[in-house]
C-alpha cells in the first residue's frame, strides 16, 4: 500500500468512528492499528499520526474500553504496546443495546396515546428499530459463527 493510500485509509477510519461519536484521533489510531502487523508503541502512534502523547493515550484508552484495541504492558518497563482487535463487534453490540433501550422507551409511550397518527408513528418507529435489532443480531451471530467455525449461536 502506498503512503498516500495508507494515510487515506487511516483518515477514513477516523471519519467513520467520528460519525459514531468517537473522537477523530481515536478513529485514526484504530485505522493505524488495523494496518500494523505487530503491536506498536504509543510513541509510534503519536509520531505517525502527528498527535500529542496525551491525545494518543486518550485514544488508546477509548479503543481499549470499546474492545477495539488491546494494551500490552511490557515487563520491567512503563512502555506499552497496542494492537487492534476484531472488536468492531463491540460497537455494533452497543448500538444494538441502545436500540433495544429505545424500543423499550417507545413501548412505554404506547400507553400514553389512544390511537390515530401518534400511535401509528410509534408502531412504525418500534417496528423499524425491532427490525434493525433482529437483522443486526443475525449478522453478528453469523460473523461469530464464521470466525470461530462453531455451530453455536
Amino acid at each position: 500500500m502506498s503512503a498516500a493510500g495508507r494515510r487515506a485509509f487511516i483518515t477514513s477510519v477516523g471519519d467513520l468512528l467520528a460519525s459514531w461519536n468517537l473522537p477523530h484521533a481515536t478513529g485514526r489510531a484504530y485505522g493505524l492499528l488495523l494496518l500494523s502487523e505487530e503491536p506498536i508503541s504509543l510513541d509510534t502512534i503519536a509520531a505517525e499520526l502527528e498527535l500529542s502523547k496525551g491525545a494518543v493515550s486518550t485514544a488508546v484508552r477509548q479503543l481499549d474500553s470499546w474492545g477495539l484495541a488491546r494494551v500490552i504492558p511490557q515487563p520491567g518497563s512503563r512502555r506499552l504496546l497496542v494492537e487492534a482487535t476484531g472488536g468492531i463487534e463491540s460497537l455494533l453490540e452497543a448500538s444494538q443495546a441502545r436500540a433495544r433501550t429505545l424500543i423499550a422507551a417507545l413501548r412505554e409511550g404506547e400507553a400514553l396515546v389512544r390511537g390515530g397518527p401518534a400511535r401509528e408513528r410509534l408502531h412504525d418507529v418500534i417496528d423499524l428499530f425491532a427490525g434493525y435489532v433482529d437483522v443486526g443480531g443475525r449478522i453478528l451471530a453469523g460473523h461469530r459463527h464464521r470466525r470461530t467455525g462453531s455451530a453455536g449461536t
